[in-house]
């Protein structure tokens, strides 16, 4: 099955595709059933698979067991924090993983929350700093082993001017969770041509807007407790008041796409056409455990019609 778009704009080899999936549902499952989950994304026709970390499996660890199940799949990580490992480990781990799977592996960096951060010794304090001296820390890093045929790429998790900018400057483009479609605007015009735009995009494929919302609104709350996600909100002109309770409707209905398959695709569409690179399609269930076949199944049947 063809992949699901046409090439990226990005001149580097790798090719992430239009759009790709973003889950955490791979990573409450045996290993060997997100082995086989993975090929069944790359026969589905999608290009990428973006996988997380927080307090589930290591990032690259877990890079490296779906690389070796796939052939074609690539591999993002959204993200692998800062916090976790040291510059030199990352870069090692970035290095061998490209090394044994050519333009297959795209490594994804964030500087995570507070709540994330703090309780492995850390202090959470200066995020733009600390993600600077990191890139330069990394750059700087000693390798001695085979290295891959091209260099590997790296993006930020950038939220806001200062990230994004950070992004455009010392790494290959950014990563923005939990955006509305006005942010993928926003970080174009900072992160300018040439340099990867890859936005999530939280979808429920459901027509009853009650129930729909329901669901959403769960992922939301979540999120809206970690002051980086607010701040940025806040930014895009949410205000206080909207952000409590799960968000407002207003907000639920910008951060996440509900509906069925040809409204929900057409709000990843929309990130396209404000700039975006490449959608990771994030589909939310009632049970966040559940891996989410038949909505990738259908997302896949109208991403392919449109393309």
């Amino acid at each position: 099955m063809r992949w699901l778009g046409p090439p990226i704009r990005y001149a580097g080899k790798m090719d992430l595709g239009r759009y790709g999936i973003w889950t955490s549902a791979l990573d409450r499952q045996p290993a060997e059933v997100a082995r086989s989950e993975a090929r069944r994304l790359e026969s589905l026709g999608y290009t990428t698979l973006w996988v997380g970390e927080s307090f589930r499996r290591e990032a690259l660890a877990n890079s490296s067991l779906l690389l070796a199940a796939t052939t074609r799949l690539q591999i993002a990580t959204g993200i692998a924090s800062i916090w976790a490992r040291d510059a030199q480990a990352m870069r090692a781990g970035q290095l061998t993983l490209a090394e044994a799977y050519p333009d297959r592996f795209l490594l994804g960096l964030g500087v995570s929350h507070v709540p994330l951060v703090n309780p492995r010794g850390h202090s959470y304090n200066r995020p733009y700093s600390a993600m600077r001296d990191y890139l330069a820390a990394m750059s700087e890093a000693q390798y001695d082993a085979p290295r891959p045929v091209s260099e590997p790429l790296t993006v930020l998790a950038a939220l806001g001017p200062r990230m994004l900018e950070l992004a455009a400057q010392r790494a290959d483009g950014a990563h923005p969770y939990f955006v509305p479609t006005a942010h993928t605007t926003q970080a174009r015009a900072i992160l300018g041509p040439g340099k990867l735009l890859c936005p999530e995009q939280a979808v429920v494929l459901d027509d009853d807007q009650e129930r729909a919302r329901s669901v959403a609104r769960r992922h939301t709350g979540s999120y809206l407790r970690l002051p980086n996600y607010r701040h940025n909100l806040q930014r895009l002109g949410f205000s206080e008041e909207e952000m409590g309770n799960g968000g407002s409707d207003r907000l639920v209905d910008a951060v996440v796409a509900c509906g069925n398959v040809k409204k929900v695709a057409e709000r990843i569409r929309e990130h396209v056409r404000c700039g975006a690179d490449h959608v990771a399609i994030q589909v939310l269930r009632e049970d966040p455990g559940e891996v989410p076949v038949a909505q990738w199944e259908e997302l896949a049947g109208e991403l392919q019609e449109r393309t």
